[in-house]
This record gives C-alpha cells, structure tokens and sequence, in this order.
C-alpha cells in the first residue's frame, strides 16, 4: 500500500503564509513527478504546483513568484510554501505523486487526502 500524508493546512489571513507537506509512504520503489492541486467549491481541481524528482518546478500562473514547491527525496516529501496568499487562494490542497512501485514498472497516481486552507481576516 502507498500513502500520501499531507499537513500544513489551516486558517491565515490575507498576505500571511503558510507551508503545506506531504509524506509519501509504503512500497515505493520511486517517486517521479509530485505535486500540488487545489479544489474550490464549484470548481475544477486545478494544478498549484509540481516538481520532478530532478527538482524541476512547474507553476500555474496564478501562483508564480509566491508559492515556492521543493521535494526531500530522502524523506519522499514534497513541500509547497505559500506566501502573499489571497482571497482566491482558499480551497483543498491535494498532494499527487507519480509512484513506481517495483523496478520496471509504469508509474501510478495517487493522492491525498487533502487539506483545508483558508484566507480570512
């Protein structure tokens, strides 16, 4: 079984930050691509962030220059540190990752659980 753990979520007003984690865990060979979405109400779930396992990032234009992804390989975590945050930012935060769980084989998809965050003053 694998699991992706994700923390950090919570209540912050508007310009505060905060950091989100997720912890992947289980038979796990490899880890490729892990990344960040976001879902809010009425809408679609939507790509924040995602970096490869080389440290490439990858960012949707609406979070560009404020929330920083990074990954410890050795942990099999991924971070994303929000900053600036705004009042289009609320929503559930999903943790992805493309796992391999034995030498040649295909990558799966799995998720988390996902986390609140919410901006309010």
């Amino acid at each position: 079984q694998v699991q992706l753990v994700e923390s950090g979520g919570g209540l912050v007003q508007p310009g505060g930050s905060l950091r989100l984690s997720c912890a992947a865990s289980g038979n796990i060979f490899s880890i490729n691509v892990m990344g960040w979405y976001r879902q809010a109400p009425g809408k679609e779930r939507e790509l924040v962030a995602s970096i490869t396992n080389g440290g490439l990032p990858n960012y949707a234009d609406s979070v560009k220059g404020r929330c920083p992804i990074s990954r410890d390989n050795a942990k099999k975590t991924v971070y994303l540190q929000m900053s600036s945050l705004k009042p289009e930012d609320p929503a559930v935060y999903y943790c992805n990752a493309q796992i391999v769980r034995s030498w040649g084989t295909m990558s799966t998809s799995y998720w988390g659980q996902g986390t609140q965050v919410t901006v309010s003053s």
